[in-house]
């Protein structure tokens, strides 16, 4: 039997953050948190955390900086993440999630850090040199994209198309110049899509009519806790409906959705249908639960 792919994640925006749970809040006061967490963020590392739930053998890329990014390394050590880290002269990024059970979750992100050219440098060096066949995961957003800095990651990723699978769940910049390349998975927000295609009224529709302009195998464009529509190479779009869970936090979903892709079509080798059947009652659990991949197993 063939042996597995090894995954990378590729996070080019990683986030320092803390998570504060108040027993209420509002703002323009003074307020004292009762719990505080530490936890390293961004979809590449939310990527990595469920491949190892689901036992996929896998990589973590990223750039860090500073303090903030010292403490993410010092977490990813400690919560046994197989990683590469980059190091970058500005301090990562850092952000604030805040918790109430009488009020929605709420984020605060700290600017966005764009990767030096050392460490974009060193990070194509590293993926150049791993073997033929593996598979290439951009995660999130890439800060900087449009700089001549990333010229030696996209030359590293023209060659990686030719030796082995480059799949992305990015959005700016990035998602527009994978969109035009031989992407085996493409997997964004129905924002996003929006972003590709003017003049979207039914995303399917428009998938359809769109999709063979761009030389992407397949497509997973999901909407919140609405409908995922996908759609595979000379197939017409289709349409599946994650469970109804009572949402308790949404991070991470879309990222858990991804794992489970990578692994059922990659590892697994399923269809696309089957991927997202097995996949979409995982994200939907991570949904009704706080915490990226640590929900119990779904009752089927």
């Amino acid at each position: 039997m063939k042996a597995a792919p090894h995954i990378y994640t590729l996070t080019g925006n990683l986030l320092a953050e803390r998570t504060l749970e108040f027993a209420t809040w509002a703002p323009g006061k003074t307020q004292r948190a009762t719990s505080e967490s530490f936890q390293v963020g961004g979809k590449g590392i939310n990527v990595s955390k469920m491949l190892s739930r689901l036992r996929v053998a896998n990589t973590a890329l990223c750039f860090v900086g500073g303090t903030a990014g010292a403490e993410c390394e010092d977490w990813l050590r400690t919560h046994n993440f197989n990683f590469r880290s980059f190091l970058c002269e500005e301090n990562t990024r850092t952000g604030t999630v805040v918790r109430c059970a009488q009020q929605p979750e709420t984020t605060f992100l700290g600017q966005d850090r764009a990767p030096s050219a050392s460490a974009l440098a060193a990070c194509a060096d590293f993926l150049n040199a791993q073997p033929d066949g593996q598979i290439l995961a951009l995660c999130g957003s890439f800060p900087g994209w449009a700089h001549s800095n990333f010229d030696p990651v996209r030359e590293m990723l023209e060659r990686w198309m030719q030796r082995g699978i480059l799949i992305a769940d990015t959005y700016g910049p990035s998602l527009r110049w994978v969109s035009e390349r031989p992407l085996a998975l493409a997997k964004i927000n129905a924002t996003e899509f929006r972003t590709l295609a003017e003049d979207v009224d039914s995303i399917a529709t428009s998938l359809d009519t769109l999709a063979p302009r761009w030389p992407v195998a397949r497509w997973v464009i999901s909407d919140g806790p609405g409908q995922v529509i996908f759609r595979e190479e000379r197939r017409a779009a289709e349409i599946l409906r994650p469970p109804v869970v009572k949402e308790v936090s949404a991070t991470g979903s879309g990222d858990v959705l991804f794992a489970c892709l990578i692994d059922s079509l990659f590892v697994q080798r399923t269809s696309l249908r089957q991927a997202l059947e097995r996949a979409l009652p995982l994200a939907a659990a991570n949904a009704a639960h706080a915490g990226v991949a640590e929900f119990p197993e779904p009752v089927a």
